[in-house]
């Protein structure tokens, strides 16, 4: 089991940085991936950012170049780096985690991760 504990969010003007970080605990091998998923009132959760054990990343299109994924792994920790914030980041953030696929290295886009924190509140005002 991975146990995932989400922090950082809060309130930020249109414009504003925030980071977010994620610490896992359990059962953490080196193999593991982990992403930033997010959720607004009303819409379906939508993957921001993911990052694999070699440190590959992949973003949502709505979010490159203003977002950063990346991790200490002597810490066990994920972070998201948000700048250039606009009111439609507003949502509810969520740390995840899962290990690649059988047979797998990485995890491919799309995949279903296991593991979710409970979630961070984010919200933007123009």
């Amino acid at each position: 089991q991975v146990q995932l504990v989400e922090s950082g969010g809060g309130s930020v003007q249109a414009g504003g940085s925030l980071r977010l970080s994620c610490v896992a605990s359990g059962y953490i091998y080196s193999t593991i991936c982990m992403g930033w998923f997010r959720q607004a009132p009303g819409k379906e959760r939508e993957r921001v950012a993911t990052i694999d054990s070699s440190g590959s990343t992949n973003y949502a299109a709505s979010v490159k170049g203003r977002f950063t994924i990346s991790k200490d792994n002597a810490k066990n920790t994920l972070y998201l780096q948000m700048n250039s914030l606009k009111s439609e980041d507003t949502a509810m953030y969520y740390c995840a985690a899962r290990y690649p696929p059988y047979g797998a290295t990485s995890c491919p886009p799309g995949v279903v991760y296991m593991y979710w924190g409970q979630g961070t509140q984010v919200t933007v005002s123009s």
